[in-house]
């Protein structure tokens, strides 16, 4: 959601809704196993949740059956599959890719993705089902049990620092 204030334009993040990058955060932190964005800076997009005081972005992809081959795999072994889901966001299935997620800031969010110049949002469902299975990631990764791709915490300290410089 935008709002303008006084010739300023102020961002208000809603946790479920999908937005885009700024190619700035991509640089900063310098992480290869980050979804970057595609030349038209249109995806991919991403869901945001709130985890205490840091904003967390899941990244989204259209690839179903290359996703759902691996949950498969993940089933068969593990018996479960917790870091990758396929969900209707939006209006079509979408791999949420839970093992791909990271912690950002909100000045280096883009702009909200938009269908029929609607912002697009997942379902309540789906949005607390996603947010559990973040919260479910990030404590097996507190015992020791790392399954995202991305190194968040070095983001994570990133943008910390960038909180702390800011107030």
């Amino acid at each position: 959601m935008l709002f303008l204030i006084e010739s300023e334009v102020i961002k208000i993040i809603k946790e479920g809704y999908l937005y885009h990058i700024k190619e700035e955060f991509f640089i900063i932190a310098n992480d290869n196993t980050l979804l970057k964005n595609h030349f038209d800076n249109t995806r991919p997009m991403y869901l945001a949740l709130k985890n205490n005081e840091m904003l967390w972005l899941v990244p989204l992809s259209s690839k179903i059956s290359k996703y759902q081959n691996i949950i498969n795999q993940k089933i068969k072994k593990y018996g479960k599959c917790k870091s990758i889901l396929i969900r209707k966001i939006g209006g079509k299935y979408q791999a949420v890719l839970l093992q791909n997620a990271f912690p950002i800031i909100e000045k280096y969010i883009d702009h909200i993705h938009m269908q029929k110049n609607i912002p697009t949002a997942a379902v309540n469902a789906v949005k607390k089902e996603i947010k559990n299975n973040l919260k479910e990631l990030l404590i097996l990764k507190s015992k020791g049990f790392d399954l995202f791709f991305t190194n968040i915490d070095y983001i994570e300290k990133i943008m910390k620092q960038e909180l702390i410089c800011k107030k």
